[in-house]
């Protein structure tokens, strides 16, 4: 039986489900879902490319930043722990810079959170034997290092609200086809607007992404010492809540292409919203998570010296014209293109250090 049906099928026996039920079916279904098929959506044969599958330059840069952090706090042992680790290119990359530092490698762990179980038998392809898989941070004890991300937070589930007379929350029914109707918003939702001090105008649509919040203090808790590295796909209040964002950012990624049918190629595309960096900023600090600094991605790789290390890179390529166009496409792709779309979000817990070199070139809005 296709995804499709099953959703429809639920919907038909216990009635209409808030937006945020049917999308979590949707991409994380055990057996049918985007993320847990068979499936790989990751490549240029699936749907979208992620940046350390363009390049390892991007995991030798994070690798870098590591580096850093390790030495500031002190040399000591080091927990690097990368949620959704997809492909594994990125542990692959970073682990293969970390290498070359004896001290830091011998007494590092690096410990990866990926459901699903697809994903994992990519990633063990490419991984070493030092990396250890976790279903929870919760399972990883005295994490003294790093919690990494690359484009996690935009994929969890979320719920979808438009402010009429009072503020609604979009649900799915089925009657011949999915169709959206509105009921009344739960009360987590309408303090989260008042907690982020947002006033929606009357017919303004957005999303509200409640297991973000869940995820940054469940992270804060499990983290004694060090810091968090969020890289995605978002903005803050001020871009995320703009007049032109009023029918909210969620949008479908099917072969390569964007679209908004959220009921078509249910189970095989990506449904992606932006992730709201200040929410993930003022939880985090009400959890012990102090704000070290936000950037954009491109600002970020530039810090910690792209260009030097993608001509380190291209270095071996025989046909100059040929590394010279690779040069100029990797630089547009992960500095300007998605390199503006990306944020970086750095947080810090029980840490008293000078300024990441990650973070020279501040972007502060």
């Amino acid at each position: 039986m296709k995804l499709s049906e099953c959703i429809a099928d639920r919907i038909r026996r216990t009635g209409p489900v808030s937006f945020h039920e049917f999308m979590e079916w949707c991409l994380y279904d055990p057996e049918l879902g985007y993320y847990t098929s068979k499936n790989n959506p990751i490549g240029t044969q699936g749907d979208f490319y992620t940046s350390p599958v363009l390049t390892p330059v991007f995991g030798t840069l994070l690798g870098k930043q590591l580096e850093e952090m390790w030495k500031q706090m002190g040399r000591l042992p080091f927990t690097i722990v990368e949620y959704g680790a997809g492909t594994g290119h990125l542990c692959r990359d970073i682990m293969n810079y970390l290498e070359s530092n004896r001290e830091m490698y011998a007494e590092m762990r690096y410990c990866i959170i990926e459901k699903s179980l697809p994903m994992r038998e990519r990633a063990r392809k490419l991984v070493n034997d030092k990396v250890k898989w976790y279903n929870s941070i919760s399972e990883i004890d005295q994490i003294h290092g790093c919690v990494l991300s690359n484009e996690l937070v935009d994929n969890f589930a979320v719920h979808r609200v438009v402010m009429k007379q009072e503020l609604m929350e979009v649900y799915v029914d089925y009657q011949n086809g999915f169709a959206e109707c509105l009921l009344p918003a739960k009360q987590e939702l309408k303090n989260y607007l008042a907690e982020m001090e947002i006033c929606l105008a009357r017919d303004y649509a957005t999303e509200i992404n409640l297991d973000a919040l869940g995820w940054i203090c469940e992270v804060a808790s499990a983290l004694k010492s060090g810091y968090v590295i969020t890289i995605d796909y978002g903005c803050r209040n001020p871009d995320l809540y703009s007049p032109i964002r009023s029918q909210g950012t969620l949008v479908c990624y099917y072969q390569h292409s964007v679209n908004d049918s959220f009921y078509e190629h249910i189970g095989e595309q990506d449904i992606t919203s932006h992730v709201n960096f200040s929410a993930l900023s003022h939880w985090g600090q009400k959890n012990g998570l102090k704000e070290s600094g936000y950037t954009e991605q491109g600002y970020f790789l530039s810090s910690l010296g792209f260009r030097n290390e993608l001509m380190k890179t291209l270095s071996n390529e025989p046909n100059i014209v040929r590394a010279a166009q690779k040069a100029a496409g990797l630089s547009h792709t992960l500095l300007m293109d998605m390199g503006s779309k990306y944020k970086v979000l750095i947080q810090e817990k029980g840490v008293v250090c000078d300024k990441l070199s990650g973070l020279e070139i501040f972007r502060g809005a």
